[in-house]
């Protein structure tokens, strides 16, 4: 993307908007995080960011269908395994 200092403000929006949708579509993530999960996010949302800052936004899902799928088992399967540990230090397990 070629931008300019006068779209900070539309691709600040756009960015929200992708941070918002991706966390809709595969669950919660840390944008400012490092760990893998994170980077994968982050790397969905300024991949929808490109579709929608080109106005091809209803093109994202299909040709990121497997790396959203992917992300989304992920980010479950670190919400059991963190589900998993809390039970077991608590003594439920």
């Amino acid at each position: 993307m070629h931008l300019s200092h006068d779209e900070d403000d539309n691709l600040k929006r756009l960015l929200s908007f992708s941070i918002s949708a991706i966390k809709s579509s595969c669950g919660e993530f840390d944008i400012y995080g490092t760990t893998d999960i994170d980077n994968m996010a982050k790397e969905l949302v300024f991949e929808r960011t490109r579709y929608a800052y080109n106005d091809a936004v209803e093109y994202f899902e299909d040709n990121f269908l497997g790396e959203i799928t992917g992300l989304s088992l992920d980010i479950e399967m670190r919400r059991m395994d963190e589900e998993t540990t809390t039970t077991t230090t608590l003594g439920g397990g």
